[in-house]
Parts: structure tokens; sequence; C-alpha cells
């Protein structure tokens, strides 16, 4: 529906949500911004109220050979998985589940994912293998994603939990605090950070 243009000079920061908690976040702008930059890029947001929006991504030509490789350049020396270590992923933006599934899979770990609490938990009352929970916070559903990993610790005691969000570390905390084995990694962020902060949880007591 278009953008106010106060929302669109703020469309790309870390933590700026139009939605409450439970009702998404939008198109993870802050995330794709991250990419674009990391990349050498530029992205561009035109919008007008009651006329739509378009987000343009302008990347860097590469002239010249490409270089072969098994794994992206920034993950290159990420460390790997063990053998048949599984996550289950839980995001409602496609497009970040996607892209975190692939990573994990670069890495040589199995990826499950879902789209929303209830069916994270639909695979965590199953017989699936699962050494690791990663959701975003705000889900659709009327789950967020520390209800979802409180629940599935009742299946699952002492299951290792990451939350990626957008969000400000306390949104993710509220009140309380943050158990055992359950971690925060805020967007935008570098795929080899987020290889590293899987591992280290993994390797954790």
């Amino acid at each position: 529906m278009g953008m106010a243009p106060e929302v669109v000079l703020r469309a790309f920061d870390p933590f700026y949500t139009t939605k409450p908690i439970g009702m998404g976040t939008g198109l993870g702008l802050s995330m794709i911004y991250g990419f674009v930059r990391q990349s050498g890029g530029q992205a561009r947001i035109y919008s007008e109220p009651g006329q739509g929006t378009v987000v343009c991504l302008y990347l860097p030509r590469h002239v010249g050979e490409t270089e072969a490789a098994d794994a992206p350049r920034e993950l290159a020396g990420a460390p790997r998985a063990e053998q048949g270590e599984t996550v289950l992923v839980v995001d409602d933006e496609p497009t970040v589940r996607m892209l975190v599934a692939e990573v994990l899979e670069d890495l040589g770990y199995v990826a499950i994912e879902a789209a929303d609490g209830a069916a994270g938990l639909q695979v965590l009352r199953s017989n699936a293998r699962v050494d690791l929970l990663i959701t975003d916070v705000g889900l659709p559903g009327g789950m967020n994603g520390r209800q979802m990993a409180d629940a599935a610790r009742v299946l699952r005691p002492g299951l290792r939990a990451l939350f990626i969000t957008g969000y400000a570390e306390n949104a993710v905390v509220g009140n309380g605090h943050l158990e055992r084995g359950m971690h925060v990694l805020t967007k935008p962020f570098v795929l080899e950070e987020l290889a590293g902060k899987i591992k280290d949880i993994l390797a954790g007591p």
C-alpha cells in the first residue's frame, strides 16, 4: 500500500518495525540492506502511500573469470558441522528462512524449515533429530519465537535455541531472562558470524 516518508527513512534500520511482536516483521529489509552493503552494492526505496513500494537492489557486476568454490567466499573458513547435526529453522519470511537453510546446508548441517511456531512444534513433537532451534522472534499465529522455544523445551528439555531478530534483545527477553542454552543474534549479520554462532552453541556445554 506504500509507506509514508518517515517510515521510508527508517525502513532499513535493524530494530525498526511497524508491526507488533507476533505479527511478523515485514520484508526483513534490514537483513537485505546488510547483504547488499556487504556485497559492495546499494539499496533504494521508492514508495508512495496509496500507490505501492519498489525496493531496488544495485549490485556490482563482476567482469572476468569466476572462482571455483564449494561454498560462498564468506563461509570458506567457517566451522563445519559434525555428521548428522540437524537444525530446525522457524521464520515466517521465506527469503530469510531460505538464506539461513542454505548457509546451514553449505556447512554440512541438515536443515528443517518451518514457517511458524505451530509448524515448528509439530517437527519437535516428531522423532526427527533436532540439535538446535533457530527462530525469529516475531512469528504469526499468536505464538512468538520465545514462547515456541519455551514450549519446545517442555518436549525436549535442554534444547538449544538461537533467536535471530531485528528487535532489540530485551524484546526477546521481556521481563525475564534467557535461559541456559538460549542465544540471540541480531540482524543484519554476516553469514560467517551466523556460522560461528551456530558452531559455538552446539560445541558449548
